[in-house]
Parts: C-alpha cells; sequence; structure tokens
C-alpha cells in the first residue's frame, strides 16, 4: 500500500472501501481493493470540451492546461485566424485518461450556430468550458442553454482580461480597476441569469499574471465541482497544474 500514488486517498466510494480493509488490518484485502480501484482508475476518462467564438483563446486555453508552449509540437494549432477545423482531442501528458477537447469556433462560416451543437456531439462531454474575450455575446448565450439541456456543468471564461482593463482605462474619465473588473464579470452573470442559469460560475483570467484575478478562484471550483464521473476518479490537480492552467492568452 505505501507504493500507491499520494492521489488515491480522497474519500470515494472505491478508497474508503481500502481504508476500512486498512482500519480492519485486513492488508491483503485493501491491497486488493486498492488494485480494483487503480483498474477501475484505469479504464475512466474524463472529456472536457473547450469552446467559444473562434478567437476567443480555446487553443491557447488547452495548451496552457497541458502545461506546454505553443511552440511545442504537440500543442494546438494557435493564430489570428480559425485554426481548429474538427473537434481535435489532446491529453494531459501525465495523464492520458484525462481528454482535453478542443472544438472549433462557434459562428464562423462552416459552424454556423444553429448546427454547431450536434456538429460537435456535445453529449460525449462530460463538462465544459465556454471561453469569451469580449462581452456577453449571442452565440455564448446559445451555449450555456445547449449545455444546460443536457444537463451538463460548464464555466464561462473571460479572457484576455487585460486588454478589457486597458481598453476600459483608456476609455473611461475615472478609471477604477476593481470597480471594472466587477462591472465585467457582473454583466456576464447577469446575462447568464437572464438564460434562467443557477449560480452562474464567470472567471476574468489573464496569461500575464497567473496569481491575478479569478485564476485561483477558477482552480479551486474545478476541484470542488468536477462532474460526478470525474469525482470517483482518483486524480487530483496538483500544484504544478495550478500554476499553468485555466489561462487564456
Amino acid at each position: 500500500l505505501n507504493s500507491l500514488p499520494e492521489n488515491i486517498y480522497y474519500l470515494s466510494p472505491d478508497t474508503e472501501e481500502v481504508q476500512e480493509a486498512v482500519e480492519n488490518g485486513d492488508l491483503p484485502l485493501a491491497a486488493a481493493r486498492a488494485q480494483k480501484a487503480l483498474d477501475k482508475f484505469k479504464n475512466t476518462k474524463l472529456a472536457i470540451a473547450i469552446t467559444g467564438e473562434s478567437g476567443s483563446g480555446k487553443s491557447s486555453l488547452v495548451n496552457a492546461i497541458r502545461g506546454i508552449d505553443h511552440t511545442h509540437d504537440k500543442a494546438a494549432p494557435v493564430g489570428v485566424v480559425e485554426t481548429t477545423m474538427e473537434p481535435t482531442k489532446y491529453t494531459y501528458p501525465n495523464n492520458p485518461n484525462i481528454e482535453i477537447w478542443d472544438l472549433p469556433g462557434i459562428g464562423t462560416t462552416k459552424f454556423r450556430a444553429e448546427k454547431y451543437v450536434k456538429k460537435m456531439q456535445f453529449e460525449s462531454y462530460d463538462f465544459f468550458i465556454i471561453v469569451s474575450d469580449t462581452r456577453f455575446r449571442e452565440n455564448d448565450a446559445k451555449l450555456a442553454l445547449e449545455i444546460q439541456k443536457i444537463k451538463k456543468n460548464f464555466y464561462f471564461i473571460r479572457s484576455k482580461i487585460d486588454d478589457g482593463l486597458r481598453a476600459a482605462e483608456r476609455t473611461q474619465r475615472n478609471f477604477n480597476k476593481d470597480q471594472t473588473l466587477q462591472t465585467i464579470k457582473d454583466d456576464c452573470i447577469k446575462n447568464l441569469k437572464k438564460l434562467k442559469v443557477e449560480c452562474p460560475k464567470v472567471f476574468l483570467v489573464s496569461s500575464f499574471d497567473l496569481h491575478l484575478y479569478d485564476f485561483k478562484a477558477f482552480y479551486d471550483t474545478l476541484k470542488e465541482e468536477l462532474p460526478e464521473k470525474q469525482s470517483k476518479t482518483p486524480f487530483s490537480w496538483d500544484c504544478k497544474i495550478s500554476q499553468i492552467c485555466l489561462v487564456c492568452l
């Protein structure tokens, strides 16, 4: 048992059984249950879909989650035009069970909003991250509504928040950084609530200052609220991942 990875010790039904056997002094049973949990882990996948409009920073987020540079030969292509033409699967380097799907941008000439959800097969993903680099748009609303219909969780990411702040500073007479950030978030939340989204999760993130804005809050929320399928998997977002993920360029 000492050879088991540290992150298996969380209170899921599987590991509770392991702990119970250890406490009862039945080490062979504990070892058998631990092996069963590990086998289950190896066969359990988590599919995370990154969606949003073209150019919002979806592919940059995929690379950031995976902890690789855009110039890496296995990086998701990033560019000034739409570079993702088909749903593309990437796996986290140290855990192939975690699938990160980079979806094409909604609303382009090839992926009209009215057919987007069907083409992208939303039912096949466990949860979603909607990425937007501007104020809440019609396509964002359509994505949120469709995800709600299939009863999946999603988080709304306002990316490139540094650009938003710089624009506000140039145009506002009495610029206040904290007030501007709150206004941006409140606008997103208000629009999601209009769509009957209960307790919408909105996060403002930047690739330049990971310790600022909502980086940590987003990270903590993902740990706590991953779908049921993930919560039964002995996987943890370690400190190394928390320093590089949830970032949009």
